[in-house]
């Protein structure tokens, strides 16, 4: 792999560890941090982020009641004027946006210098000082710090204040951060940075006496949140074009963010951002509400300078390594380990489908036409910590996304990616939404959307039962030697839990609606678990060959459906 392909997939963390934490696969997007033999808490509480610094392309100045940007890809300066509202000054980064499109596109600029200098272990020694924060001492709930150019972090980007209508820039130093052993000889005796790598923002989320971090923009157009009582794992970008595609992904960047100070006591920060990449430019805005699900409400406005074979609205990353469906591949002593166990998609109406994440034995791209899409996401559902039993991970506090349009986005496919993998370092899961009409070249597109980070329990409507677990065996007779087995197929078993199905009692008449595609069933069974609520669906099935197996199923009663339904991919491995 390449510098920019890692650079490009690195999640914005921060933690960083060794060399070896640091493992991306060719075809998903962010490498991950993967610590050894220290809590990832204590780490954020003991370090408050191992990374640090930020800067600001000298070119940017005050004149004639203007200020001059410097556009970070092309060097063209563009001149905002002063006394703009929140909605004037994204139209007008919608408009820049809009003419860069229509100039040849400029690779972002690389660091030189220190930059280049930093290796990993320099730039894990640089730490952003909590008391040089922005907005600290004031009555903002909110703090910002920002991150260091260097190690893989090379292409500058910008950070500004949008403040009483003056939009002006944020000016980091070396006395903003806390180097330690030789990082400060490298940076050298400069007194102010060429560019920023992103920044973070913290908020009291758990705990009205201390400020923890809250969201962090950092790498590409990577950014994940938090939710009260969630550790970081899965990642958002801003856009996806090509992924998994034939052609090689293309990994659009945010170049400057603008950043509008928050008025004393406000639990919303809004951040704008742009963007561009070979083929498209962009003009965003996030609107940050902290919470027991932090929701951001994201406008995109794109502009596309050529073709694009597949765009990803509202992308998400993850990691699934293994759980009960795929344990066996695995010798390890943990129960399962993932940020994410199954896709989410919300239809028209409220019915909704569960599709089991897998770790395949190839690349698996999976779509789902809704018309009519109400929300998707990849959620965590296995809260407790037995269902793990990693005790530095913490992955069942790891926090579910949800994505809900809101604006008409028109007609569409959910899709799934899944990516072989052998280490939880790898985030090997991407979905994303993506239209059924291909951008031309001198298109413009706006999408509205909403994301919701957090815990976000699965039966929240108190309907429909969700799908608890999905587990994988041997078809037929289980506890048998695999030379006396009957059957040479598989078995799946999927527990249902909740709604209206939970007070069902074992004698009702509770049936299966099972469907598979390039298999045959060979048997189906269906009980209530006794002392539970949970209901057990039993399914052996056969393949066909060495195609991938789909299995569909979800319980009705009472002249009704009484589950979600629950979607697998099985591939034969022989």
């Amino acid at each position: 792999m390449n510098a920019d392909s890692q650079r490009h997939r690195l999640r914005p963390t921060t933690m960083l560890f060794s060399k070896a934490d640091f493992i991306s696969n060719p075809l998903t997007a962010p490498m991950r941090a993967r610590h050894r033999g220290v809590s990832r808490r204590a780490v954020l509480a003991g370090l408050g982020g191992l990374v640090g610094v930020a800067g600001l392309p000298g070119g940017a100045r005050a004149q004639d009641g203007a200020v001059a940007r410097i556009a970070p890809t092309d060097g063209v300066v563009e001149e905002l004027p002063s006394d703009v509202t929140s909605d004037q000054l994204f139209d007008w980064l919608t408009t820049q946006a809009e003419t860069r499109a229509t100039r040849a596109y400029q690779p972002p600029h690389r660091g030189t210098g220190f930059a280049k200098a930093l290796d990993f272990d320099d730039y894990r020694m640089i730490q952003f000082d909590a008391d040089h924060a922005r907005w600290a001492g004031s009555d903002a709930l909110f703090r910002l710090h920002a991150y260091h150019l260097g190690w893989l972090f090379e292409e500058p980007v910008a950070i500004y204040e949008l403040a009483d209508g003056q939009v002006s820039p944020m000016r980091f130093g070396p006395d903003d951060f806390r180097y330690h052993g030789d990082a400060r000889e490298k940076v050298g005796a400069v007194e102010s940075f060429p560019g920023v790598a992103g920044f973070r923002l913290n908020y009291p989320l758990n705990a009205a006496d201390r400020m923890d971090e809250l969201i962090a923009f950092q790498g590409a157009s990577y950014f994940r949140a938090l939710g009260r009582g969630s550790t970081y794992g899965i990642s958002a970008r801003g856009l996806a074009v090509n992924t998994a595609g034939p052609n090689g992904e293309e990994f659009p960047v945010f170049t400057a963010f603008y950043v509008e100070r928050p008025a004393p006591g406000a639990r919303t920060v809004t951040v704008h951002a742009t963007l561009d990449s070979r083929s498209v430019t962009g003009a965003y805005r996030f609107v940050i509400q902290p919470g027991n699900a932090t929701r951001i409400d994201v406008t995109a406005r794109l502009f596309f300078r050529a073709d694009v074979e597949r765009l990803g609205i509202a992308p998400l990353t993850s990691m699934y390594l293994f759980a009960e469906g795929n344990r066996a591949q695995f010798d390890d002593y943990r129960k399962q380990v993932h940020d994410s166990n199954g896709l989410s998609i919300t239809r028209a109406g409220g019915d909704r489908l569960w599709r089991a994440l897998n770790n395949p034995s190839r690349l698996a791209t999976s779509f789902f036409a809704e018309p009519g899409l109400e929300g998707f996401g990849l959620y965590q559902r296995d809260r407790a910590f037995a269902d793990y039993q990693d005790a530095e991970a913490h992955y069942q506090d790891r926090p579910s996304v949800e994505v809900t349009p809101t604006s008409d986005w028109g007609p569409g496919k959910v899709v799934l990616v899944e990516i072989p993998t052998d280490l939880e370092v790898n985030d090997n899961i991407v979905a994303f939404w993506t239209p059924d009409a291909a951008p031309r070249a001198g298109e413009a597109r706006s999408y509205a959307y909403s994301l919701s980070w957090g815990d976000l329990p699965p039966n929240a409507d108190g309907e429909l039962a969700y799908v608890l677990e999905t587990r994988t065996g041997p078809g037929g007779v289980s506890g048998v030697a695999e030379a006396d087995r009957t059957s040479r197929g598989r078995k799946f078993v999927v527990d249902f839990e909740g709604g209206m199905l939970g007070s069902a009692a074992p004698e009702d008449e509770i049936e299966p609606v099972v469907s598979i595609s390039r298999g045959k069933i060979e048997h189906i069974a269906l009980s209530r678990i006794d002392g539970t609520q949970i209901w057990r669906l039993v399914i052996d099935a056969a393949p066909e060959g060495a195609a991938a197996m789909e299995l569909v199923a979800h319980l009705t009663g009472y002249g009704r459906k009484l589950s979600e339904t629950w979607l697998y991919r099985w591939m034969n491995l022989a």
